[in-house]
C-alpha cells in the first residue's frame, strides 16, 4: 500500500487524460496508490475541492493559502471554519518561497505565522512548501511553536541541515519525482541520508512527474514511480519502503482514518 500525500486532485486535466475522479483514483489503486492527500492552495478554491473529493474515504485533503497565491486574503475565519471539517486532516499548504515571489516577502511571513496559529488552533499537522528560505522557515516555525503539532516539508530540495533542524521539531520530509530527474545527485544524497520513518513519498500531481512519464501530466498513480526509485535509493524493498511511509502518513495526518 503506498499513499500519495501530497497532489492537488482540483487541478488535474478532467478533459484530455482523465474521465473523472474515479478514473484518477481506479488508476492509482492499480498501482498499489491506495490513500491520496488533495491539497488546497487558496481558500476560494476549497469549497469546489471539498465537493469534488466528496464520498471518497480514500481522500483526504488540507486547507491554507500557498505563499505564492499573493492575490488572496488570508481570512483567518474563514481557514478555521473550513479547516475544521473532519475531512481536513492537514493546515496547509502553506511556507515561504523567496525564489519566485521575494517581494512580496511581508505578506508570505504573515500568512505563514497565521496558519501555524490555525493549526495548533485545530490541532492538525502542517503542510509546508519552502525555497529560498530556509532559516527564515525554520525560525518561524520554531517561533509560532509549531513542533505542538508537526508537518511535513513538502516536495522536498534542500539540505540536510534543514532536514534535520526540522526534523527534531517532529517534522517529516516528503520526496516527489524531482528526485528522479537526472540532475538531483544532491538531493538524492541528502534523501539518502534521512531516516525511513521520516519519509513520506508524493507526487505533488499534475506537477513535477517523475522519470519515466517526464513530460507528461503528473498523477497519484506516478507514486508507484517516485517510491520504487526511493526504494532503491535507499537499498530497501518496495514492500518495506511502501508500509513505513504509509506508516508515516497515518502518524502523521492522525485525523486520517484508513
Amino acid at each position: 500500500m503506498l499513499v500519495d500525500s501530497h497532489c492537488h486532485l482540483d487541478r488535474l486535466d478532467y478533459d484530455k487524460k482523465h474521465k473523472n475522479l474515479d478514473d484518477v483514483v481506479n488508476k492509482a489503486k492499480a498501482m498499489g496508490v491506495d490513500y491520496l492527500m488533495s491539497v488546497c492552495v487558496t481558500l476560494k478554491d476549497y469549497p469546489a475541492m471539498a465537493e469534488l473529493i466528496k464520498g471518497h474515504d480514500e481522500i483526504f485533503s488540507s486547507c491554507g493559502v500557498h505563499p505564492l497565491y499573493k492575490d488572496e486574503v488570508l481570512d483567518e475565519a474563514v481557514l478555521l471554519e473550513y479547516a475544521s471539517s473532519d475531512k481536513v486532516v492537514a493546515i496547509g499548504e502553506t511556507g515561504l518561497d523567496f525564489f519566485y515571489a521575494p517581494e512580496t516577502k511581508e505578506w508570505q511571513i504573515d500568512s505563514f505565522r497565521k496558519q501555524i496559529r490555525v493549526a495548533k488552533k485545530l490541532n492538525k499537522p502542517l503542510i509546508i512548501h519552502t525555497r529560498d528560505a530556509r532559516q527564515e522557515t525554520l525560525d518561524i516555525l520554531r517561533e509560532e511553536g509549531a513542533e505542538q503539532v508537526g508537518g511535513v516539508l513538502h516536495c522536498f530540495t534542500e539540505s540536510i541541515e534543514m532536514a534535520e533542524a526540522a526534523m527534531k521539531m517532529g517534522f517529516y520530509i516528503s520526496v516527489s519525482g524531482i528526485v528522479t530527474f537526472k540532475n538531483a545527485k544532491e538531493l538524492q544524497t541528502v534523501i539518502k541520508a534521512i531516516p525511513l520513518d521520516r519519509l513520506l513519498v508524493e507526487t505533488d500531481a499534475p506537477y513535477l512527474a517523475p522519470v519515466p512519464h517526464r513530460g507528461q501530466e503528473n498523477e497519484p498513480a506516478f507514486t508507484y514511480d517516485v517510491a520504487k526509485f526511493v526504494a532503491d535509493l535507499k537499498g530497501v524493498s518496495l514492500e518495506e519502503l511502501a508500509q513505513v511511509t504509509s506508516n508515516n502518513f497515518f502518524t502523521l495526518f492522525n485525523k486520517a482514518q484508513r
